[in-house]
């Protein structure tokens, strides 16, 4: 039975960037069109014990540098082999068919994996974006503090928002004191007007690790735990937040500074009025 010749596109789909050039060589030193020349070159890479698998893998792993130069000699080496080779004219098409039908499954088995890591990538988005969409009926809230320098002038902001519209902005000085006293002072101004509108469910944001981490640590009542110099303020927020907790759910969550703008905004628009006060 007479094996059919894989058209140029086939052949082209399957062959691997070295074998391209190779085949562009030896369709130029033995006047050969490009089918043939490609056709020959991946005969030749057909009789490499386990070239299917070696190939693939490069590829699946974006070889390029040294790599790429790896496969420029190569190609050079089988240009010569095949001017050998076509001198006698001999092409096993059945090797070339087991070839392209190995590389066509290796191709799909390589979709197939970034198909899956996609779906996992967007799968764990949707979670995150999900976690992080607001819900039905909760107040959401901001708190920065901001000291220039550092101990310094104090100036605190705060957001809160709520579900049907609701909107109070805190923005002044808070006195002198450090970074830490900052965030504090803003997240106590926070939770009383948080107290004030007495919402059923609270989430508060902040950037500030040290507070948000200090707040946690002593609501967990371990003696001795927590932040130095900062007891004062956390009895404060721990009691504003067992107020709140009487009448709904509160939560606090960390959250990177580029998204605590409002916040940060506001705590600067304080700084800023300090300007010519003392």
């Amino acid at each position: 039975m007479t094996i059919p010749c894989p058209p140029l596109a086939v052949l082209a789909e399957a062959a691997f960037h070295n074998e391209r050039v190779a085949a562009r060589r030896l369709a130029a030193s033995a006047g050969l069109d490009e089918t043939q020349a490609l056709l020959r070159i991946l005969a030749q890479s057909a009789r490499k014990p386990g070239a299917a698998d070696a190939a693939s893998a490069a590829r699946a792993v974006g070889a390029t540098g040294e790599a790429e130069a790896v496969g420029e000699a190569e190609a050079a080496e089988t240009v010569n082999a095949m001017n050998a080779m076509n001198a006698v004219g001999g092409v096993d098409l059945a090797g070339v068919h087991s070839l392209l039908a190995a590389r066509s499954k290796l191709k799909q088995e390589d979709a197939e994996r970034r198909e899956a890591k996609a779906a996992a990538r967007a799968q764990k988005l949707a979670g995150r974006q999900a976690r992080l969409a607001p819900q039905a009926g909760v107040w959401q809230a901001w708190f920065d503090g901001s000291a220039h320098p550092n101990p310094g002038r104090l100036g605190i902001g705060a957001l809160l928002l709520g579900p049907e519209g609701q909107r109070v902005e805190i923005s002044r000085r808070a006195g002198h004191g450090n970074s830490g006293e900052a965030e504090y002072l803003a997240l106590e101004a926070l939770l009383e007007a948080a107290v004030a509108a007495r919402p059923p469910l609270l989430a508060v944001y902040g950037d500030s690790q040290v507070v948000i981490g200090d707040v946690a640590t002593g609501s967990a009542a371990r003696p001795g735990a927590g932040a130095k110099g900062l007891e004062a303020h956390r009895e404060r927020v721990l009691g504003l937040l067992a107020k709140l907790g009487a009448t709904g759910d509160v939560t606090l969550q960390w959250v990177p500074r580029h998204r605590n703008g409002e916040a940060d905004r506001l705590s600067q628009q304080a700084i800023a009025s300090w300007a010519g006060a003392d």
